[in-house]
């Protein structure tokens, strides 16, 4: 079992990583409506991957528990560590797109904000931030 919870999490993984690419590309697009329909399906997978994950885990201590003069590294076959090795890979390469991919996030965010404070004139709170805009401000006149 604890070969097809590694798969099964290194498959999620890179569906992960390729709508992290597809949201990247998406972004320097302004298509901002398809990222946000793609979220809940992500968030799923997410979620999958952590309850896989708690199964690797679960199966790992397992085995360790049944052979406790053995230890982790003896107990698994050369595919459970070539998998564990493609899981590692895997994760590193998500956490390097999702780096990249929140400056990105960021940046778009500050751009936006810095255009809205130039259209619609904001008050200096004191301490280096921006209070709301007075609502009146806003007041359409035909």
């Amino acid at each position: 079992m604890l070969h097809q919870y590694l798969k099964d999490a290194i498959c999620e993984l890179k569906k992960l990583i390729e709508l992290t690419q597809t949201d990247i590309a998406d972004l320097s697009e302004a298509k901002n409506e398809v990222i946000f329909q793609r979220l809940p399906y992500k968030e799923s997978l997410i979620k999958s991957f952590e309850q896989k994950k708690s199964l690797i885990d679960s199966a790992m201590v397992t085995l360790r528990d049944n052979n406790p003069q053995k230890s982790l590294s003896d107990l698994l076959d050369q595919e459970a560590l070539d998998l564990l090795d493609e899981l590692k890979i895997a994760l590193k390469e998500l956490k390097e797109l999702n780096k990249g991919y929140a400056k990105s996030v960021y940046a778009v965010n500050e751009f936006y904000t810095s255009l809205l404070r130039k259209i619609v004139p904001h008050e200096n709170n004191g301490y280096g931030g921006y209070a709301k805009p007075q609502q009146s401000f806003l007041t359409i006149q035909v």
